[in-house]
């Protein structure tokens, strides 16, 4: 027999009347396909998952919340809000904590108040965090302690702006700075009759706020839809069938083969095996902050009725004995985080036979790693996803068979997204060639919060000039090359250059200063440095890394800096040459 080809495949799944059915939608203008089936809204989502009542939903720690009970806490949230908050449809609420169950009901409940919610990074410091607060305009802030802490000496201007404050899980022995409310005395005690409020929310409605770094410096604010976030979840469902056709034509026509060998003693394993009944379990290993966390996790396993447990931070040894104890189904997270599981001592001594998928993203992953992890778990293969904060998680998938194929390969865009590679002015170019990756579909958010020059800059006629250098072989499939932008990417976290480089000239040492991505087997990358002092100026290199500590969040901090005697080479228009600063260096 032949493998169906993937047009053809996807031919069969989007047909008419299929469950991955499109149709065409004008949005913003341009002509879009899009999910003829996608929930219209996040609060059609939540309002669905009542009916997995007392399953379990949020494992955390030795916590167990049922669907039902972080269903009556959200729609509970959601009227505090409201009535005691005075929320209206397009006010921003702000969330920043680590993943504790509160994380959801405070996203899921601000989203059913019709509110816009601003997921902040839990590990940025307190300045960033206020940028966020500021920027956002934000309503409402729903944090933990610990962010609360970081932004404590500026919560009365923040008061004095109109923000309200509630925390979660703070010390019952301690004072509250004035003004801010314990999460659980106003939104705790959620009546069993609780029903979400009405509020109409239409697929275009701004539905989240996340931040992503950028090449000017700050953070900038994406704005993304309901359409945007809840199609996400049939772009999932279409590569998870796809791939499942895939991957059993490929194992049939393996044992065919084998069965028709004299060479065979038996026929091989299919490459991936079928999935057991029952609720599928999920480890977060990745924030809710992100838009894999958010919208490829939190938002998809929601909607399936699927089990999530949580960590209190990540741990490789806490994630492999979790993956035992609660027979976790699907784990994964940025490739970093894998390589560390399969690498720890407790690797081998820990039963996770339960583990069905393997899915990782946010970070280019090595083809070893595919072949590690097809040699450790017989019979599975994992999934690379490629996407953006821009484009609401998924925009191509490679999975399966079709990984096995071309491990180095993000894989094919999603049938509602287009994709093509540009030169500088532009223009398509053929297969093959290098060039900026555009992307277009309804998974592409309206553009940056309050920055019409920045929206402008990287989004055209519904196309997202994504940053990253690309070519598209002929059969469609993406190969990531390099970065456009001066981003790194160290372990799933974007970090913009320029910000690092920012802080390190307030030092008055520095009179030049150029970040540069260190190579990681694990990480992917980790933040370098190159600067150039001031004439008769001193400092040691642990003295610069504490200075860009006090200004950064630690995953920012240059874990190497070298010291450059002569001015950063230049080109005519004087951008540093970080490519030859590289090759020099490292």
């Amino acid at each position: 027999m032949s493998i169906p080809s993937i047009a053809d495949i996807t031919a069969n799944l989007t047909a008419p009347g299929a469950p991955f059915e499109m149709e065409e939608r004008i949005i913003r203008g341009v002509p879009t396909r899009v999910w003829k089936n996608a929930p219209p809204s996040l609060a059609t989502i939540l309002r669905g998952s009542r009916g997995f009542g007392e399953r379990d939903f949020l494992v955390y720690e030795d916590e167990r919340w049922s669907y039902d009970r972080h269903f009556r806490m959200a729609a509970h949230l959601a009227h505090v809000l409201i009535e005691r908050y005075g929320i209206t449809k397009g006010d921003r609420v702000a969330v920043a904590m680590r993943n504790f169950p509160e994380w959801p009901v405070a996203f899921w409940g601000a989203s059913a108040a019709g509110a816009v919610v601003v997921p902040l990074n839990a590990w940025w410091t307190g300045p960033e965090l206020l940028y966020g607060l500021r920027d956002s305009g934000t309503r409402v802030l729903i944090c933990d302690a610990e962010r609360l802490a970081r932004i404590e000496s500026e919560l009365p201007s923040l008061a004095r702006d109109g923000m309200r404050t509630l925390v979660v899980r703070a010390d019952s022995s301690r004072d509250l700075p004035h003004g801010v409310e314990r999460f659980e005395d106003v939104a705790g005690d959620a009546p069993a009759s609780a029903e979400l409020p009405t509020v109409t929310l239409d697929p275009e409605d701004d539905a989240t706020l996340f931040y992503t770094s950028g090449t000017t410096g700050n953070p900038k604010g994406v704005v993304g839809t309901h359409r945007n976030i809840c199609g996400n979840l049939l772009s999932l469902g279409f590569v998870i069938a796809r791939n499942g056709a895939r991957t059993a034509a490929a194992a049939a026509e393996a044992a065919d083969a084998a069965a028709t060998s004299s060479a065979a003693a038996v026929a091989p394993a299919s490459p991936q095996e079928p999935a057991p009944p029952g609720q599928g379990v999920n480890l977060v290993s990745v924030p809710f902050f992100h838009a894999t966390g958010c919208h490829s996790i939190l938002v998809a396993n929601i909607a399936a009725g699927n089990r999530l447990v949580l960590m209190h931070k990540w741990d490789p040894a806490r994630a492999l004995e979790l993956i035992e104890r609660e027979r976790v189904t699907n784990c994964g997270g940025v490739p970093a985080m894998v390589w560390q599981m399969i690498a720890h001592p407790d690797f081998s001594k820990r039963d996770l036979s339960s583990l069905r998928g393997i899915g990782y993203g946010g970070a280019p992953a090595a083809p070893e790693l595919v072949r590690k992890i097809a040699e450790l778990f017989p019979g599975r293969t994992p999934s690379n996803g490629y996407g953006l904060t821009e484009t609401s998680s998924v925009s191509t998938m490679n999975a399966g068979y079709d990984y096995l194929r071309k491990p180095d390969s993000v894989g094919v865009p999603i049938p509602v997204c287009d994709v093509k590679v540009v030169d500088e002015e532009g223009n398509a170019l053929p297969a093959g060639e290098v060039g900026e990756l555009w992307i277009k579909g309804p998974n592409v958010v309206k553009g940056y919060f309050n920055k019409p020059k920045e929206t402008e800059a990287s989004f055209t006629d519904g196309w997202l000039h994504s940053g990253d250098l690309a070519r598209i072989d002929d059969e469609g499939f993406v190969y990531l090359v390099d970065r456009a932008k001066d981003l790194l990417i160290r372990g799933g976290e974007n970090i913009s250059s320029v910000e690092v480089e920012a802080a390190l000239f307030e030092h008055p040492a520095v009179t030049d200063a150029a970040v540069i991505g260190i190579p990681h087997q694990v990480l992917g990358e980790e933040v370098g440095a190159v600067v150039h002092l001031a004439q008769g100026a001193s400092v040691t290199e642990d003295e610069l890394k504490r200075h860009v500590a006090d200004r950064l969040a630690g995953f920012k901090v240059p874990v190497r800096i070298w010291f450059y005697a002569e001015p950063l080479p230049r080109n005519p228009a004087g951008k540093i040459l970080k490519r030859e600063l590289k090759k020099e260096l490292l």
